[in-house]
């Protein structure tokens, strides 16, 4: 994790199914646009059988967390 691009928004029913969220995570998170409740990123999910049609969606707006 060193930016926050691959921010993602799951949708409510599925949002349950995944593991928490690490600290560094949510502290990545901190740095996005447009973070809701169901906010993500993409790259800490790990996709399985049980995740698959998995919903997600794209923020409308985003901040490369790099600075760049």
């Amino acid at each position: 994790m060193a930016c926050s691009t691959c921010h993602v928004i799951i949708a409510r029913e599925w949002f349950g199914r995944l593991p928490d969220a690490s600290e560094e995570e949510e502290d990545m998170l901190d740095l996005a646009a447009d973070v809701q409740a169901t906010s993500r990123l993409s790259c800490q999910i790990l996709l399985t059988d049980e995740l698959d049609g998995l919903e997600v969606r794209i923020p409308e707006v985003s901040h490369n967390a790099q600075g760049f």
